[in-house]
């Protein structure tokens, strides 16, 4: 695992493998970066001149290898593009983000690497750590020892020594969310079979005792009980039973407490509305949203956020047999409404809706469910992007903007109010699939239909940027992604904060 560390020595000082520094765009060719003063000297001051005729131009995600001169301890001098300069001469944070994970990809078999970026704040450095964490995963829990090369043994973070204790804040901030968010990548990377929801449950029972958290585990005899029909639905085609997990952080001078609700199913394959081939092989994937719910929980209680946060993971495993619930079947859900099982392979919508009605009990100031839900959304925004919704407008925009501030892609979409009708069942109070066009927001209305009145709610679908298919670029890499943890511990921070006071007004 690569570790973090913050030095006060210069580039020319410090012993390492390789120094990596950042090169901006210009119109007059590339600039080497703030940072790079003392690898710039090393070159006799043409650093930017042999930058420029080797091709480098700064642009984002492009690096160059170049023999270190002598004057550096260092063995090599990786430039890496950070794009063009924002207000103030300084990259934006996302582009240190991508810059720092570029650069631990590519140092990926080396030992020590110091980072000579811009981190004259504590933003700036903790940019830099995430990025470097996030860069540096790779999910090797069923590879040999040695089959591949190891990710970087260390990235020592350069500061001058008047902001050093700023900096190394901002790495201590940076390292938990990247460790975080690893582990939410390491669960959705888990095959099928060694991710039930009996382990992953088990998984966060760990955790708990580990961060002091309250864990609390409805197995499938109290969803029974309680009647949880929603997750006992979708669970009862499968040999492992389902489960929901409660797991809670509150810090003692909390004012505010947040309900993060997760769809967790470990493995969908549709159901009896069985998926075609081409679109199982990657369905391990869909517990992504309970993934980075737990990974959110786990965050706030190691930065010691003034604030309450709770997660709520609905776990199971979606499989056809003799028991699975049938389209055309009727479910009374948690809290007493049926919904009337048009498709089967429409399952997230209904363990979530149970999740929604049970953490609504609890009264939070605010409620946020994450799930890899419709493939409607992912052709909508694409892969990248997730999209927010709310049944208002003033809380849709603060978790958008939330996930901007965190460097997470979001995009507001509608809750159309023409859509809803779709929904209507003749034999229930509610079916759990409905217009087929914008499917997306038809899930949403179904959802907001077990959102407790005056509880502003939003619910965000990572169906694209959950799980990665193609070649890693920046800091994603192929496979689990993590995505919308860095926007569910940003909005606890708000909360912490007092930025989300105004909550109260939606009520």
């Amino acid at each position: 695992m690569t570790t973090l560390a913050v030095a006060d020595s210069t580039a020319a000082a410090l012993p390492a493998d390789c120094v990596v520094i950042g090169v901006v765009t210009s119109p007059g060719g590339p600039v080497p970066a703030p940072g790079a003063e003392a690898v710039s000297e090393a070159f006799g001051g043409g650093l930017a001149a042999t930058l420029g005729s080797l091709g480098m131009t700064g642009a984002e995600g492009e690096t160059l290898k170049l023999p270190a001169p002598a004057g550096l301890k260092a063995e090599m001098v990786l430039a890496v593009g950070l794009g063009e300069a924002a207000d103030g001469g300084l990259p934006a944070t996302e582009a240190l983000r991508r810059a720092a994970g570029v650069a631990a990809r590519v140092l990926t078999g080396t030992g020590r690497a110091a980072l000579a970026l811009p981190v004259a704040t504590a933003e700036a450095a903790e940019a830099v750590a995430l990025g470097g964490l996030l860069g540096a995963y790779a999910f090797t829990a069923y590879r040999a020892p040695g089959d591949r090369e190891a990710p970087v043994g260390e990235l020592v973070i350069l500061a001058a020594e008047e902001v050093r204790e700023e900096v190394a804040a901002g790495v201590r901030r940076g390292t938990v969310i990247g460790v975080e968010t690893n582990r939410s990548r390491d669960l959705v990377n888990m095959p099928a079979n060694h991710l039930t929801p009996e382990i992953f449950a088990a998984t966060v029972r760990t955790a708990g005792e580990e961060y002091g958290l309250d864990v609390e585990v409805f197995d499938e005899r109290a969803l029974a009980e309680k009647s949880f029909g929603g997750i006992l639905g979708v669970g009862q085609g499968s040999v492992r039973p389902p489960r929901l997990v409660r797991v809670a952080y509150r810090h003692p001078a909390a004012r505010t407490t947040l309900a993060f609700v997760g769809k967790g199913i470990t493995y969908d394959s549709g159901g009896i509305s069985l998926k075609p081939v081409g679109f199982n092989e990657i369905m391990k994937r869909d517990m992504s949203g309970a993934a980075a719910v737990f990974a959110a929980v786990v965050a706030a209680a190691r930065l010691g956020l003034r604030v309450g946060v709770t997660g709520w993971l609905a776990l199971a495993e979606n499989m056809p047999s003799g028991s699975a619930t049938k389209p055309g079947d009727v479910l009374r859900m948690y809290g007493g409404k049926t919904v009337e099982v048009l498709n089967t392979d429409a399952e997230g919508r209904l363990v979530l809706a149970d999740a929604l009605v049970r953490a609504g009990e609890e009264e939070p100031d605010a409620l946020v469910d994450v799930a890899t839900l419709t493939a409607a959304m992912k052709m909508a925004l694409g892969h990248r992007i997730f999209g927010v919704m709310s049944g208002d407008d003033a809380f849709r925009d603060q978790v958008v903007d939330a996930a901007g501030r965190a460097g997470e892609e979001a995009w507001p979409m509608p809750l159309p109010d023409q859509l809803r009708e779709s929904l209507n069942s003749p034999v229930a109070e509610i079916a759990n699939t409905g217009e087929r066009m914008g499917g997306g927001l038809v899930a949403g209305l179904f959802l907001k239909e077990f959102v407790p009145d005056g509880v502003p709610w939003a619910h965000i679908d990572i169906a694209g940027p959950a799980f990665h298919e193609g070649a890693p670029y920046g800091y994603t890499p192929r496979g689990g992604t993590g995505s919308a943890v860095r926007t569910l511990v940003r909005l606890a921070e708000d909360a912490a904060a007092g930025a989300l006071d105004r909550l109260g007004t939606y009520r």
